[in-house]
């Protein structure tokens, strides 16, 4: 029986996207969990104003898009946005925490996530 190498890496690559979509893809409950770094500014009673380095509001992220959110927080760790604060916390989060972050924001308008 000879074997044929281009089934054998077609599963490979389909393995390999099929692994990439579950860690890419967003975790609610997963992002409830670790969104208590950010509901200190980002509360659900309309945000934080702080004056200090300079004013700025934080908005509510509750019912934001899922990719609204995680642009956002990638481009605080690019540069293409500018905050301080949000560019050191976007830096420690993972590509996954980001994708739970934005899932659980996503569906947090008016909604228990479970």
């Amino acid at each position: 029986m000879k074997h044929h190498p281009i089934p054998v890496i077609l599963m490979t690559l389909f393995l390999a996207a099929s692994a990439q979509a579950q860690t890419s893809a967003g975790n609610a409950a997963a992002g409830k969990y670790e969104s208590s770094m950010c509901e200190g500014c980002h509360n659900a009673h309309g945000g934080f104003k702080t004056d200090f380095p300079e004013v700025y509001r934080a908005p509510k992220l509750n019912g934001q898009s899922a990719a609204y959110i995680a642009q956002c927080l990638d481009d605080y760790r690019s540069g293409a946005r500018r905050n301080p604060t949000m560019k050191a916390v976007a830096d420690i989060l993972t590509s996954q925490q980001i994708a739970n972050l934005s899932a659980y924001y996503a569906v947090s308008k008016n909604q228990s996530v479970k």
